[in-house]
């Protein structure tokens, strides 16, 4: 990509150099802070889809190439050699942690998995049907009044937080769980592993022993690696724009919640699942459906393919469709949505109506029929988005409270109501 050496903005005959902002992979940007006092203008671009509100170095996204990278790790590394707590502590820190760095992190995050008695019972207080997006965004806001210690912006008090919420998070969506499938809570247990602790508090009966199928385990901890973080998105722009005001930092996780509960972000999953129930539901066939779909039929909605970012194969799609086959294999799930989804993919990747559109499969194409076999029922697939992208908002966080130049994030407008009206009294309006 060609960098930018030279910009000028020229408003009624009048020119005006424009810094840039460099990057060291990617686009550069053109710095127009002072634009509004120097022309009286500002910009219009409606979804940010041109606008770089921060510097970060957490995420790297090329959506054309299709490359996702952690810290300046390729995702497909990340996913064939890592797991959860590593790659959260990579996102959060910077760096790869040492074995002892990484072991410190487990311990600590298991030490803390268990929840105030008033967190259960604010749990409790929401009626059974309730849907947990809202629940477990009440909850983690609820943390910063258990928890005030942890409240803050020293190193200390985010350190603390950060291990609070990556702990915490994790039990009340086990919990979450436990409620939508009429489960009584059970205790965490100190020392155990994450993902396993996690699964056991989610699924183990009453007396809290659990059998975990290492592959089911292999791939929800890739599940959770796989959305851990990805670059300024709608949740986690939320959490940058919330915490710009010295909001704590679970208030603004809980607003990140609150944005990745919107079906055009966070309930993708759902959605292609729903898709292949309807295709079943109608006798019809994927190729029918393929068909209904190019010619805009009413109600045949592609779902799982394309992407805001990538305009290529979404690298996580790639890494979720290798344990696809086996996990449901091994769990006897639904392999003939598992089938449909294949000859889907195989239909899409082929026809140049979908090349053409770019309409590749994203990685909510197969999760949804992953937490499916596992056993989470339907609601619960965005809690788990939610669990997996903790790391990212608490990276993001953290890194926009040790950047000097972050303001309260404050946009303009261009505003086009009415311009000069004079009140009339309600006894006089006709």
């Amino acid at each position: 990509m060609a960098q930018v050496v030279d910009a000028r903005l020229i408003v009624d005959g009048n020119s005006r150099e424009l810094g840039i902002e460099r990057s060291t992979i990617g686009n550069d940007g053109l710095a127009i802070p002072t634009l509004l006092n120097d022309t009286g203008l500002v910009t219009m671009d409606p979804g940010f889809m041109n606008t770089a509100a921060c510097e970060s170095s957490i995420t790297y996204i090329d959506g054309d190439a299709g490359i996702l990278k952690y810290r300046g790790y390729p995702i497909e590394q990340i996913a064939g050699g890592s797991n959860f707590l590593e790659t959260a502590y990579l996102l959060i820190h910077g760096e790869l942690p040492t074995e002892d760095q990484l072991n410190a992190l487990s311990n600590r995050v298991g030490r803390h998995m268990h929840v105030h008695e008033g967190i259960k019972s604010f749990l409790n207080a929401f009626p059974r049907d309730a849907h947990p997006m809202a629940v477990l965004s009440g909850a983690i806001s609820a943390l910063s009044t258990f928890y005030p210690e942890s409240v803050g912006r020293s190193e200390e008090q985010l350190e603390l937080a950060t291990v609070l919420l990556l702990a915490k998070s994790a039990t009340v969506v086990a919990y979450l769980q436990r409620r939508a499938t009429g489960g009584e809570l059970i205790e965490p247990r100190p020392g155990g592993k994450y993902v396993d602790e996690f699964m056991r508090l989610a699924f183990s009966p009453a007396s809290g022993e659990l059998d975990i199928d290492p592959t089911v385990r292999k791939a929800l901890d890739l599940l959770l690696m796989l959305h851990a973080d990805h670059e300024q998105n709608c949740s986690t722009s939320t959490v940058r724009m919330v915490g710009s005001s010295q909001a704590n930092i679970y208030a603004a996780v809980s607003a990140g919640i609150g944005a990745l509960s919107g079906p055009l972000h966070g309930g993708a999953n759902e959605a292609a699942l729903k898709m292949f129930d309807n295709i079943k539901a109608s006798g019809g066939s994927v190729e029918q459906f393929v068909s209904d779909v190019k010619n805009k039929v009413e109600g045949a909605r592609l779902m799982g393919f394309g992407h805001r970012v990538y305009k290529s194969y979404d690298p996580r799609g790639a890494e979720v469709k290798k344990v696809a086959d086996t996990v449901l294999a091994d769990l006897g799930g639904n392999n003939e949505t598992f089938d449909m989804a294949k000859r889907l993919e195989e239909i899409a990747l082929s026809d140049e109506y979908f090349i053409e559109r770019k309409l590749y499969p994203n990685v909510d194409f197969y999760t949804g029929l992953l937490y499916s076999a596992m056993g989470f029922p339907t609601p619960m697939f965005t809690p788990l988005f939610a669990l997996g992208r903790m790391p990212g908002w608490i990276a993001h966080y953290r890194e926009m409270m040790n950047d000097p130049r972050n303001k309260i994030g404050r946009p303009r407008q261009i505003y086009t109501g009415e311009t000069d009206r004079t009140y009339v009294p309600i006894g006089e309006r006709g």
